[in-house]
């Protein structure tokens, strides 16, 4: 009976590599869907209009933790201001302190729902949407890391230099299995046609984007004997989120190509794609940029008179400008579509994508600006940071509304939808 069923499995996905198959299969998907869907709305009871909140914790889900990610990235941006004033590091702080309070809040507020219903754990890993987004935790853990760099070693002192040296590398640890075997579950548990990709598939692997600029930010305060692992782990990091990035940008540009535009409410999420180049380019400038003072000056062997370093920072720096750009194509590709379909957009968790990519194109802007000693660029890049307190402000604002208009938090509105069919609701999300 199981290999029966591993069979059907395998056959169902080596089909899609016919199109004429691929159709085929997907049209009797739908019908069945369909079908279902119409016995469902005579069996199944109508989801309730008054629930308790103990029942909408239970639908925290790990998309949540994009609110972390944008407050977190917020932080960060603060704190690389090229026009800098107290006022600026006050504001970072603010955002560092609240990003820390909504962290542990949301991650108790995600134990609950876990330890309420035992099995929701399991089935938020493989789950076809909500899995995606347990990648949102970890990327909120990587700002906390990179924010206690920027906010906390000035006023701690270097046993938190060494704590953070430890931490850097338990984390890379943690996001090492998760990458593993999040996309593992993903692969042997979910069949996922390629006509619906979205970014966001791309985030059980974005700790990695995140992992080059915070190396490169640790650096700022680690001594040469624990600087030169971080400086070759980060590239090393960057690289391998940049390859799963890469491999993602073919699968969505074909979905683009092949097939329409994400529905409107989900176009937010487009913006999920301007990340991978943003951060990999804040990572190649920015460890470029620290290698001369972290690298010896004969590293690998050079003899040639020309330090090390020099060289690092020689093909970094061009190698960042030249993918900055494609995060901006993507941003404008994004912004496009937004406006196009705002009129039918009503708010998700995906308006979060809003702010936390935005966040890492303009810091790579102003890591550019600061190395080509561009004062046009860093003020383009002030004016970035003022839109993107005020997307934030209008995000946040959004969001409290949600959560009391039920567009969130609530019974078959969260990426924990299909776990309602299982528990005998219907509901609608138009």
């Amino acid at each position: 009976m199981s290999g029966s069923s591993s069979s059907t499995h395998k056959t169902t996905r080596t089909s899609g590599c016919d199109p004429s198959s691929l159709e085929t299969g997907r049209s009797s998907k739908i019908q069945v869907s369909n079908q279902r869907s119409e016995s469902s709305l005579q069996a199944l009871p109508e989801a309730p209009a008054k629930v308790s909140w103990r029942e909408r914790l239970r639908h925290f889900t790990w998309s949540q933790f994009e609110i972390t990610m944008g407050t977190g990235a917020m932080a960060a941006l603060m704190a690389q201001q090229p026009n800098s004033f107290e006022g600026v590091r006050t504001i970072g702080k603010i955002f560092f302190l609240l990003d820390i309070i909504l962290f542990a809040l949301f991650t108790g507020c995600i134990a609950f729902r876990f330890f309420d219903n035992p099995r929701a754990f399991k089935k938020s890993l493989h789950h076809p949407h909500e899995s995606f987004f347990f990648g949102a935790y970890w990327v909120s853990i990587a700002f906390i890391l990179y924010n206690m760099q920027e906010y906390g070693v000035r006023a701690c002192g270097p046993w938190l230099v060494q704590t953070l040296e430890i931490l850097y590398w338990i984390y890379v640890g943690c996001v090492l299995l998760v990458v593993v075997f999040q996309y593992h579950i993903i692969f042997d548990e979910e069949v996922l046609p390629v006509s619906e990709v979205m970014p966001a598939w791309l985030l059980p692997a974005y700790p990695f984007l995140i992992l080059g600029p915070l190396s490169a930010d640790l650096l700022n305060s680690q001594p040469a004997e624990s600087g030169v692992p971080i400086l070759i782990g980060g590239i090393m990091f960057a690289g391998f989120g940049w390859g799963i990035a890469f491999i993602m940008y073919t699968l969505y540009f074909t979905r683009l190509i092949t097939r329409f535009l994400p529905t409107e409410p989900k176009r937010p999420g487009m913006y999920v794609a301007v990340g991978p180049a943003a951060y990999t380019a804040n990572a190649l400038v920015s460890l470029g940029m620290k290698a001369p003072k972290i690298l010896p000056p004969d590293y690998l062997g050079i003899t040639s008179g020309i330090p090390a370093g020099e060289i690092w920072r020689a093909v970094g720096v061009p190698a960042g400008i030249f993918v900055w750009l494609l995060g901006f194509w993507f941003f404008s590709l994004a912004t496009i579509s937004v406006l196009k379909g705002f009129h039918k957009m009503h708010f998700t968790l995906n308006y979060w994508s809003f702010v936390f990519p935005q966040a890492g194109l303009t810091i790579a802007a102003i890591e550019i600006g600061n190395v080509l000693e561009s004062s046009t660029i860093k003020g383009l890049t002030s004016g970035m940071t003022i839109l993107l307190v005020v997307a934030w402000i209008a995000v946040s604002v959004l969001t409290i509304k949600g959560i009391l208009d039920k567009q969130c938090l609530w019974p078959g509105m969260d990426e924990d939808e299909e776990e309602m069919e299982s528990e005998g609701f219907i509901w609608s999300r138009e």
